[in-house]
């Protein structure tokens, strides 16, 4: 078989792997909610004379990776049943004195109840791409007096601040629960199997109060999670994810580590594409409105590098055991990004106004020389500046020069260019760390290491392809006025055009604040 041959047969099996990867089987992901989530049970029985609590605190892979050197005391690389055990026995305690509780009887004073430990144990479980997640199970107590009609209150404030599934159950043993908040039984079986609707309405009860009263039997309130698992793109790239981690996970051979170079591409495509990261406005306004094929390049560039050097830094942070130091710089990195793109935003809008006034200053003062006296005002508007057909000439003329020289009025530059790719590419993602990590836990750091550059190079791709269509669609749009039809939709369409520039430039601003604002509110 000849060399093209083998090449073409490789390619062949990879997308065949690939596809049976994403359409077949998958395993279920151990933690829907996110690899960086921290997930709370508190299950509470009532009794007539005291509340019994199971407590369940369920790390996900990179939480349990930073908890690692905690755990792992004699630092082999192992956390063992010693270590596990002896690290439940010091944090059950700490979860206890983050409980506060409350009975109050019907016409009395609130009680605050003491809460004490009755037993503890962790295990490890094996989540994505068989990496650790780290369970700790908590017994817990407390003297109650619930012979009598009362009112209890509970909350757990352990790590509560941390983004993951938080649910309270609430049964009765001799004492009756009237219009329960909660229902009596986990709907995660206690944190061992996530509704798959969790992304769309992830759980989220840190508190409860419950009237109670001496019997049997419970009534409950309406309880419910709503339904939804998410669009279907969003729904593919979460499969890929988790195809990509499972390969990671196992024994990696050359079709293995093939097929898992071809996924890390396609999810960096697709994450590239996914709402709300901002990536794509950011691309779109600079290649498509004003910018140049070398712009296209410039940002996509950009974007591969820093999220490549992002996802080095928050790995090495976690590997380390930087406790939560990569979680809060994922949140940072996310406002810093933010506070850039609302920054260039705001310098293109204060562009695009000045340029707007000067055009207007030069249809006034062209108008004023060939004699139009009073059409020297109407001019002023943007829809006569933009459809007096000298002005119109002049703007392109001048649009065209600025793409050859740097963008001269345009009001980009290069650092600006590569400003936009930094904030574009400076929020890693997790599943591409997760990747990362697992790699290194089985010595496997260099493919890790190009496994996390593959996944920056389809972000990149598929951001530069963006921009190089929108600059030939740019491109065709400024010529079209060379023929009759195209100076017709011209004078029809020049209003809008006068105005796009501040609307794309105010678009921009606002995605820049909205990404810093929600960096600040999200707490991982």
């Amino acid at each position: 078989m000849s060399v093209p041959r083998r090449l073409l047969a490789t390619a062949l099996v990879v997308l065949v792997g690939l596809g049976s990867l994403l359409l077949g089987g998958v395993p279920a992901q151990a933690h829907p909610l996110g690899n960086f989530t921290v997930n709370h049970y508190d299950g509470l029985t009532l009794h007539p004379d005291r509340i019994d609590v199971t407590a369940v605190l369920d790390r996900a892979e990179l939480p349990t990776a930073a908890e690692k050197p905690s755990v792992d005391t004699d630092g082999d690389g192992t956390m063992s049943a010693p270590e596990l055990a002896a690290f439940a026995v010091v944090q059950c305690p700490e979860i206890a004195g983050s409980i506060q509780a409350s009975v109050t009887p019907e016409g009395g004073d609130a009680r605050e109840l003491t809460v004490t430990t009755t037993s503890s144990g962790a295990v490890t479980v094996p989540g994505s791409a068989n990496l650790p997640t780290l369970r700790v199970t908590c017994g817990f107590t407390a003297a109650a007096d619930l012979a009598v009609p009362a009112t209890l209150t509970y909350a757990n404030g352990f790590q509560v601040d941390r983004v993951g599934w938080k649910e309270i159950t609430v049964a009765g043993d001799g004492v009756r629960t009237i219009s329960s908040p909660v229902p009596a039984t986990s709907t995660s079986d206690e944190l061992r199997a996530y509704p798959g609707d969790v992304l769309a309405s992830p759980l989220a009860v840190e508190s409860v109060t419950v009237q109670t009263a001496p019997g049997t039997g419970s009534t409950f309130g309406a309880f419910a999670t709503q339904g939804g698992a998410g669009d279907p793109f969003t729904r593919f790239v979460a499969r890929a994810d988790r195809s990509l981690e499972g390969l990671v996970g196992g024994r990696l051979t050359l079709l293995v580590g093939l097929l898992a170079v071809g996924l890390s591409v396609l999810l960096g495509a697709g994450h590239a594409l996914l709402p709300g990261h901002g990536k794509t406005v950011m691309a779109a306004y600079l290649a498509g409105t004003r910018g140049s094929r070398r712009d296209a390049l410039t940002v996509g560039a950009t974007v591969t590098l820093t999220h490549t050097l992002g996802v080095l830094l928050i790995g090495t942070l976690i590997t380390v055991g930087a406790q939560f130091a990569g979680e809060q710089l994922l949140r940072w990195l996310g406002v810093i990004s933010g506070l850039l793109v609302a920054a260039i935003g705001l310098g293109l809008l204060v562009t695009a106004v000045r340029a707007r006034r000067s055009r207007a200053r030069a249809v006034r003062a062209e108008l004023a020389l060939v004699g139009v006296g009073g059409a020297v005002a109407a001019a002023t508007t943007p829809a006569a500046a933009a459809t007096t057909p000298s002005a119109g000439h002049g703007h392109g003329h001048g649009h065209g020069h600025g793409h050859g020289h740097g963008h001269d009025g345009a009001g980009y530059s290069r650092g600006g260019l590569i400003g936009m790719g930094i904030a574009g590419g400076l929020v890693p993602s997790p599943s591409a760390t997760v990747v990362l990590l697992a790699a290194i836990n089985f010595s496997h750091t260099a493919f890790g290491i190009g496994l996390v550059l593959a996944y920056g190079l389809g972000m990149a791709a598929t951001l530069t392809a963006i921009g190089l269509l929108l600059v030939r669609v740019r491109h065709r749009l400024d010529h079209a006025g060379d023929t009759r039809v195209g100076a017709f939709l011209a004078r029809r369409t020049g209003a809008l055009s006068a105005v796009l520039p501040l609307v794309t430039a105010s678009l921009v601003l606002v995605v820049g604040l909205f990404l810093a604002g929600r960096g600040i509110l999200t707490q991982y």
